[in-house]
């Protein structure tokens, strides 16, 4: 859309256009095809059906057809071929457009290098050869391409290999002057065509346009001695000039955001350039044969284009539009939702309990401010702009709930709640390894080139951080401890040796995988020397039968060893406890088979019971004892997460299988080293309720923008996967919705996977409670909860660890946004800010919308889970409260 745009208004399209590359709306500037049509000429346009949402009701005859689907390579080349020659012959048009799209669809699919690109150029080639040959001598053609590729076919970005592209021009008359011997064709600037082809249309040039003509097209009656084509050429320029004049003049006075040092530069020559041309060729012109005339219409010629050329620069570097107290007030809730997600971490305990509840009261203020900033700017601007309505009640909502914080812990209105200072000392010491990491990561982002090695960069400070937990217990005394302590009557030293050296393992395992993630990356622009992973290119680009075949097993065998692993977990812990083929069988099994086995049913259950009353101690209440419970939330959400991780691998190419794979098995490696760092830091500790630290919640996040750069995602646009937009559909779609969040959850698989499963941080300790330290606590009680079954006793604790995970984890995705604002607010006049930091924090806040929707719906899936089981309970003995 924004080459079309900038080649039929003659403007410069923007950074924000990007987003009309996927919803497209009608064009409103003043551009070449509403002056066709306001001058009665015929427009006739076929091919991609952009073109008719940018421009709707604007043709004399439109055939659209649909441009969405990258892996149709004919539907828009055959239609546009079914109607391109009949329509030249018939004569009712007066600009006939015909936009083909199989070679960039071909690009997309098979990349340039592919025998279907072959093809399709040679279809391309016959196709110009007949159109040539149909041409009168008073028609003009033009072929150009509007935007090149890469190597891996894709665009979007500014290499030179993605912004050039080819311009033909051809008539059967003379075009150009005869030229001597061969020289190489000069650069032209897409917007150049604009000014072009309105003067040899003879329409009046699009208001917006900075665009300049090209002079060898008004030069084609030159005669031998070159005066007369010079003439033709700076009447050409001076009415280019002249727009170019009246457009700067409009619009300085509208916007006020050209320099105006550059703006009275600018005035000034064209006032010279103005004074001179009507010296030359106004109503009392120098006399053609003077001798001074030639020098100065040359000298003017080149002043007219210098001029041209000076105005679309100026344009170029200032069109880059800031509201700087617009983004401070942006940074400022940000920075003050950081704050608030870190402090309702820290008063999970407390939030919502009778004696402090200060969520409605903030909600509250908030909107009263709202409707303040918006009555005021009614009254005062007879408008309301919801921006600072929003903000000012987001930053008094925040406010409001930091004061009543503060009071809270100054006033100790909470008895059964520490004071906030004591809370966060006690976290310090777990805290400032991850902190130091979260520093470095936000500070990454604040260069260039770590942005671009952002995925190297994530996977390291991943690495360093599991490297310091084993380190950290170590350091304490709590790793493989040689000195027994006497005095805690668990865990026992085999306890401890377990723990060290799964944690150990795991650590091992997680570097490993860290390791093999790095074949999956792919390549940026900047990175001349970089290789993208082989795995990225789909099957259909791999020519090699054998290797073909080698990356299908491949990725079969990855999607069943995925399946199968999250199947064995799930069994392993008593799950999928379907009947077995023995039990389903007694059905039909002799009658004496049966009456052997009842009585042995009965005499275990009679001794089971009669164990059971022993053991009771008579206080008249239904004593309930339930089995096969102690994965009842983690289960369902490990069976969701891993259905969710496959349906999220078939939307990426078949390679990245095995980087699913990975992904799977580094989770699991993060969560069994946080099992047993917290086995080994604190084990069977919940007097303090339940709570998950710092590093893993910090290396769940960190793994989510790893993974993200390990399934071939980059922060920029070219690296869009647009193939998953038809992932289980063999036509286009009727609207551009589901193939957006096709290509919303590819491109953010990591998040939405991480954000999901997140609660397993929490259930993971509890899950693999270590049976030591289980038999150790039996003198206490044996009808003691285990496992998850004591979140279940301990509903506050429960919805308080929820609560600190939930905040914690979309505080270390909210910080890594803030710095990414920072950065681009800081670095706005950045030479690579449009490149880098623009692309980087657009990538980040929608991965951050995701990552926010996403944790709201696997914590509400665990919610709903927790009410199952509370309803499951009552109803298995009616009068049992909770």
């Amino acid at each position: 859309m924004q080459r079309i745009k900038g080649f039929t208004t003659g403007s410069l399209p923007t950074f924000v256009d990007v987003g009309n590359n996927f919803a497209s709306s009608a064009i409103l500037e003043d551009n070449l095809i509403h002056q066709l049509g306001q001058n009665g000429r015929r427009v006739v346009f076929m091919g991609d059906d952009t073109w008719e949402s940018l421009f709707p009701g604007r043709f004399h005859r439109c055939l659209p057809f649909p441009s969405f689907n990258v892996k149709d390579l004919h539907t828009v080349d055959n239609g546009i071929l079914q109607h391109l020659y009949p329509t030249m012959e018939g004569g009712d048009w007066d600009v006939l457009i015909a936009h083909f799209l199989g070679v960039d669809h071909c690009g997309h699919r098979f990349g340039p290098d592919h025998p279907a690109m072959a093809a399709k150029l040679t279809q391309m080639d016959q196709v110009i050869r007949d159109v040539i040959g149909r041409l009168q001598n008073d028609t003009l053609l033009v072929v150009m391409g509007d935007h090149g590729m890469t190597d891996t076919g894709d665009h979007g970005g500014e290499s030179l290999k993605e912004t050039d592209a080819a311009l033909f021009l051809y008539s059967p008359s003379q075009l150009f002057p005869p030229s001597e011997g061969q020289a190489e064709p000069e650069v032209i600037p897409q917007t150049d065509l604009v000014p072009t082809l309105a003067l040899l249309l003879g329409i009046p040039i699009p208001y917006s346009n900075i665009g300049q003509v090209i002079s060898l097209l008004f030069t084609r009656d030159a005669l031998a001695n070159g005066t007369s084509a010079q003439l033709a050429e700076a009447q050409a320029l001076w009415i280019n000039a002249k727009q170019v004049n009246r457009f700067l003049d409009t619009y300085s006075q509208i916007a006020k955001d050209l320099p105006l040092e550059s703006l009275a530069r600018l005035r000034g020559e064209f006032s010279l350039l103005s004074a001179e041309y009507s010296a030359l060729l106004g109503a009392n012109p120098t006399s053609p044969t003077s001798p001074e005339f030639a020098p100065r219409l040359k000298e003017l010629l080149s002043s007219l284009r210098s001029y041209l050329s000076e105005v679309r620069e100026t344009c170029r570097a200032s069109w880059a539009r800031f509201h700087p107290l617009k983004m401070a007030s942006g940074v400022a809730v940000l920075a003050a939702t950081c704050l608030l997600c870190c402090a309702i971490s820290e008063l999970a305990g407390v939030i919502g309990r009778g004696d402090w509840n200060p969520l409605w009261t903030s909600v509250v203020l908030g909107t009263v401010a709202g409707g303040s900033v918006a009555v005021w700017q009614l009254v005062f601007y007879s408008q309301v702009d919801l921006l600072w309505a929003l903000c000012g009640a987001a930053l008094v909502s925040q406010l409001a709930f930091f004061w009543k914080a503060y009071r809270m812990n100054r006033n100790g209105t909470s008895k059964k709640a520490k004071p906030i200072p004591r809370a966060l000392q006690k976290g310090l010491s777990d805290l400032s390894v991850p902190l130091c990491i979260l520093l470095l990561r936000c500070a990454s982002l604040f260069s260039d080139s770590y942005v671009i090695a952002e995925g190297r960069v994530a996977t390291f400070l991943l690495f360093t951080l599991g490297v310091s937990i084993p380190l950290r217990l170590n350091w304490d005394g709590q790793l493989l401890s040689l000195m027994p302590d006497t005095q805690k009557p668990y865990p026992s030293q085999s306890s401890i040796r377990r723990e060290s050296l799964t944690l150990l393992g795991c650590l091992g395992f997680l570097v490993v995988s860290l390791y093999l993630s790095l074949s999956f990356h792919g390549c940026r622009e900047e990175q001349g020397s970089c290789e993208p992973s082989p795995f990225l290119a789909p099957l259909s680009r791999i020519q090699d039968g054998q290797l073909r075949n080698l990356r299908y097993f491949l990725s079969v065998a990855s999607l069943v060893a995925w399946a199968y692993l999250v199947r064995s977990w799930l069994r392993h812990y008593g799950n999928l406890n379907s009947p077995s083929p023995a039990v389903a069988s007694t059905g039909v099994s002799p009658q004496a088979e049966l009456h052997h086995l009842i009585p042995q049913i009965y005499q275990r259950m009679r001794r089971s019971l009669e164990e059971e009353v022993i053991g009771q101690e008579g206080d008249g209440r239904p004593a309930v004892e339930a089995y096969g419970l102690g994965t009842v939330y983690s289960a369902p959400l490990l069976l969701v997460s891993g259905l969710l991780g496959l349906g999220l691998a078939m939307l990426h190419p078949e390679g990245m299988a095995l980087s699913f794979l990975l992904l799977l098995l580094e989770s699991a490696a993060i969560l069994y080293m946080n099992s047993a760092a917290s086995s080994l830091a604190a084990p069977g500790d919940h007097t303090d309720g339940f709570w998950v630290p710092w590093a893993p919640v910090l290396m769940w996040a960190l793994a989510a923008t790893q993974f993200f750069h390990s399934t071939g995602h980059l922060p920029t646009f070219p690296s869009i996967q647009w193939n998953s937009a038809f992932v289980g559909f063999n036509q286009s779609h009727a609207s551009a919705l589901l193939p957006g969040l096709l290509v919303a959850a590819n491109t953010f698989s990591a998040q939405i996977l991480l954000a999901v499963s997140c609660p397993l941080l929490l259930f993971w300790p509890l899950v693999c409670e270590s049976r030591g330290n289980r038999r150790a606590r039996g003198a206490q009680g044996d009808d003691e909860a285990v496992m998850e079954m004591k979140l279940r006793e301990n509903p506050d604790g429960f919805s308080a660890a929820l609560l600190q995970l939930g905040m914690r984890f979309l505080l270390v995705h909210g910080v890594q946004l803030l710095a990414s604002v920072c950065a681009a607010a800081v670095l706005r006049r950045h030479l690579m800010v449009w490149k880098v930091f623009a692309p980087k924090l657009m990538f980040e806040a929608f991965g951050f919308l995701v990552t926010s929707l996403f944790v709201l719906l696997g914590f509400a899936f665990v919610m709903r889970v927790d009410v199952a089981v509370t309803g499951w309970f009552k109803r298995l003995v009616p009068d049992l409260s909770r």
